[in-house]
């Protein structure tokens, strides 16, 4: 791997951006400094909001850390297939005691503002999700000395981010909690994503930039799988979910092994967009009937998104989780990196172990 990414911190071990709240300074400055590397999160923020969190971790930290940016969305022409769902999603409202948002609230997140502003502030590391940035945008970041990635959930999408000339690659399997990182929101292809371990395979072959793999990662042994099948680093984010130090609300946090969701399921549910989630009532009740509508279907569900976590239901929130949900544990977020660290260390001793004596670790 690179060794501009890797010098920036001592463990592969990175801290998956959670929009919505959740990658608040305190966590990604408790990862950093604990050898991993810490993520914020631009989405759903103003460029002026990101500033602030960006004064706020260097605040609380000197070591190196990320921030995520989400690309512009294409022009939505079926906008009527948003005021449908908008009218199937009355009876939330009511029950809620609050009105639908406007689905009309922007469809760039206030991306050139952000670029600008971490033109102007550089940070160390910036990646991108739900496309690719210019071959220009990323040129600007290179010089400011930001080291880019981009997700990719495909080998062919993994191309298209090396051939823009980005640093790195995002390998996001099927397993991962949150959104999907497509670049092209294809409803044709609902359900046809590739397991983590298979896809780093395929996007190893295709390209020859270093590989961050995400995707389901819970435990330290999965890292080493991940770096066994090509990628320098692992991205967990469900994992640190569960943190004290995480911003998830206490109910999401409790739902990840509350034995009443048993699993999770893609949706467009929520956001229009396919999303890893904890299967619950409002995922199972809206989730056949969303349209293909982000950010329009975000905008929409937000009030209700917000009231069911206000009033501490978790059956009306985006409980966004990866495969791996059951496997989280309560640790400060400092301790959960040492320890996945451990793990990692325990796996590749067995691993040499198994390969030195010929039993392959059997």
């Amino acid at each position: 791997m690179s060794s501009a990414l890797t010098d920036l911190f001592p463990y592969p071990i990175v801290q998956a951006p959670m929009a919505g709240g959740v990658s608040v300074p305190q966590l990604a400055a408790a990862v950093s400094e604990a050898g991993g590397l810490g993520f914020l999160a631009a989405g759903y923020k103003t460029a002026d909001g990101m500033y602030q969190e960006i004064k706020q971790m260097r605040g609380l930290t000197a070591r190196p850390f990320g921030m995520n940016v989400f690309m512009p969305q294409p022009p939505y022409a079926e906008t009527g297939a948003v005021e449908v769902y908008a009218h199937q999603l009355a009876g939330e409202s009511s029950w809620y005691a609050t009105e639908l948002g406007d689905p009309d609230s922007g469809r760039d997140d206030g991306y050139d503002a952000k670029i600008a502003v971490l033109l102007d502030n550089p940070v160390p590391v910036v990646s991108f999700h739900f496309g690719v940035p210019t071959p220009e945008v990323l040129a600007s970041l290179r010089r400011a000395g930001t080291f880019t990635l981009v997700t990719a959930t495909t080998a062919e999408e993994a191309v298209a981010v090396e051939r823009a000339g980005a640093d790195a690659v995002i390998v996001q399997g099927v397993e991962a909690g949150g959104h999907q990182g497509t670049h092209r929101d294809a409803p044709e292809n609902d359900g046809s994503g590739v397991g983590l371990l298979s896809l780093t395979a395929q996007v190893r072959e295709a390209v020859r930039l270093p590989l961050v793999a995400a995707g389901g990662i819970m435990r330290g042994s999965q890292i080493a799988a991940v770096l066994a099948a090509g990628a320098s680093a692992a991205q967990l984010g469900t994992a640190f979910l569960a943190t004290p130090e995480s911003g998830a609300a206490a109910v999401h946090k409790q739902a990840l092994t509350n034995p009443l969701f048993v699993r999770t399921a893609l949706t467009r549910a929520f956001s229009g967009r396919p999303a890893r989630g904890l299967v619950n009532r409002f995922l199972r009740e809206h989730g056949p009937y969303a349209p293909a509508a982000y950010p329009e279907v975000h905008h929409l569900t937000s009030p209700l998104r917000k009231a069911a976590a206000k009033a501490g239901d978790a059956q009306g929130m985006a409980l966004w989780a990866g495969q791996g949900h059951r496997m989280a544990r309560e640790l400060p977020a400092g301790q959960l990196v040492e320890v996945l660290a451990a793990e990692l260390d325990a796996a590749r001793a067995a691993m040499a172990a198994g390969a030195a004596d010929g039993s392959g670790g059997r």
